[in-house]
């Protein structure tokens, strides 16, 4: 009898495991959407827009080089605005449905990171947890610069605290890196903000949004954006921004119809 009873006890418990490891493989489903609709807005920005940190490249490496930066002024002095602001209209706010089961496919675009003129392109773009069947391609770091040693460090930043997820030189203009399988760390609930710095000359910077479903998007030069081809539903949507903050409301999506929705992020 005990036997037996070991014996159904060890499937019960093998059963349970396989079912919490197929569960999360499900967390998100793709699936075609059909007469989806869509929420579109701009992102307003109130108060003071933040000033720009004034960055003297006299003072870092390759400071002959990285002054030929088009935003360089007089004196070898870069002005670096993190937060950028078109009448009242914030720019590279990610705006994103926080939670959803099942949708449009994943974009099977490779997110690249240009370090190019002793700066990062794009300043702020989204990224997700590399899946355990994608080991290459979906994020790649490039040197752009002539005779310039980058030295790409890529982070997850909870508060004040930083994770390490990569640290890789490209020693050379062309060197790329492949950090894909270095985005598998990213948790659930523990990872939202993915920081991309230069350990060679750290005022190169770059933010991304670390995201869980496919449904996302930064907003433009005049604050505007559009989520589209979402299932009929309630959903809570974000915008967020490094620098800023976020706000998220409830946004109801009905089949085929354009919804409108703006959101307000604002200096502390």
């Amino acid at each position: 009898m005990k036997k037996i009873n070991l014996i159904a006890i060890t499937t019960l418990v093998t059963l349970a495991l396989a079912s919490s490891v197929q569960a999360k493989k499900l967390d998100y489903e793709e699936m075609q959407v059909s007469n989806g609709g869509s929420i579109s807005g701009s992102i307003m920005f109130k108060g003071a827009v933040p000033a720009p940190i004034m960055e003297d490249l006299n003072k870092g490496k390759n400071a002959e080089f990285c002054t030929t930066h088009p935003d360089t002024k007089e004196g070898g002095i870069r002005p670096r605005q993190k937060v950028v602001v078109h009448d009242g209209k914030l720019e590279n706010a990610v705006v994103l449905i926080e939670s959803i089961s099942k949708g449009k496919a994943w974009s099977k675009e490779t997110v690249n990171f240009d370090f190019r003129q002793c700066d990062i392109f794009p300043k702020v773009t989204v990224v997700r947890k590399s899946p355990k069947e994608i080991n290459e391609g979906l994020v790649m770091v490039t040197n752009k610069d002539e005779n310039t040693l980058h030295n790409p460090h890529g982070y997850s930043v909870n508060g004040a605290n930083r994770k390490t997820l990569f640290n890789k030189p490209l020693p050379s203009k062309g060197s790329v890196a492949d950090v894909t399988k270095s985005l598998k760390r990213f948790k659930p609930k523990k990872d939202s903000h993915f920081f991309l710095q230069c350990d060679q000359h750290n005022y190169m910077e770059a933010d991304a949004r670390i995201v869980w479903n496919p449904y996302y998007t930064v907003s433009t030069k005049d604050g505007s954006f559009t989520l589209d081809n979402i299932p009929a539903g309630k959903y809570k949507v974000t915008a967020w921004h490094p620098y800023v903050g976020e706000v998220t409301q409830e946004i109801t999506v009905a089949d085929g119809a354009k919804t409108s929705a703006d959101f307000e992020l604002a200096t502390k």
